[in-house]
């Protein structure tokens, strides 16, 4: 299949999982992970009228991102990969959405450089529902006092929580506690769901879904 007829399988995908959970259907975002593809893979997701895309690293979509936006408007561009402190004023002047800010330090430079460069891109913060060691996010019963850190402290807008199960786990029951933690934090926005699980996060209330192998291919 080519990238056109994978993106409109996820995105028929997609809309029969909204119709199955009851939900309206278009209210969930689908973010086309382009992580390690180059800007020639990433082309015919655009020309298919793909707009949204996610990358792990500030450096790899450095390399990437300025020409393609500069070839197309409209286009949104998420932090969906752990953002390290000394490459916050990078990520804060390329991405228009950064999903995760998942520690004290991370929150303090990026408003920090919010304030510095005059633009305030989307902030979504980082929970780690499965309290895995080597995964990056606050832990979820820290996940309150973090989002009124960053707001009444910080100033920063929060837009809504983003988690990545555990791969070995029943994703389930980490979508319903982002849920759950997202109601109590006062947010409606929920990044939850990759390839192999979006349709399962949507029945849980995901607003994006994180979408890459079952649009570009194997990496």
């Amino acid at each position: 299949m080519e990238v056109q007829e994978r993106l409109n399988d996820v995105m028929s995908r997609i809309r029969a999982s909204e119709a199955a959970a009851d939900r309206a259907q278009g209210g969930v975002t689908l973010v086309a992970v382009s992580k390690t593809f180059d800007a020639e893979a990433i082309r015919p997701a655009i020309a298919a009228g793909q707009r949204v895309f996610g990358e792990n690293r500030v450096q790899e979509a450095q390399a990437k991102w300025p020409e393609l936006k500069r070839e197309t408007a409209g286009l949104e561009l998420h932090l969906i990969g752990p953002l390290q402190s000394n490459k916050t004023a990078d990520a804060v002047a390329l991405f228009d959405v950064i999903e995760t800010i998942d520690r004290e330090k991370v929150a303090r430079t990026v408003a920090a450089e919010i304030k510095r460069q005059g633009r305030k891109p989307r902030l979504y913060v980082q929970v780690n529902t499965g309290l895995e060691a080597q995964k990056a996010g606050i832990a979820p019963q820290d996940t309150l006092a973090f989002v009124d850190l960053c707001r009444l402290e910080l100033g920063l807008d929060i837009e809504g929580l983003m988690c990545i199960p555990p791969l070995d786990e029943n994703p389930g029951p980490h979508f319903a506690l982002l849920a759950k933690l997202a109601a109590k934090c006062g947010l409606n926005r929920l990044s939850m769901g990759m390839s192999g699980d979006f349709e399962t996060a949507i029945g849980f209330g995901a607003t994006s879904v994180r979408v890459g192998s079952a649009i570009f291919g194997a990496r």
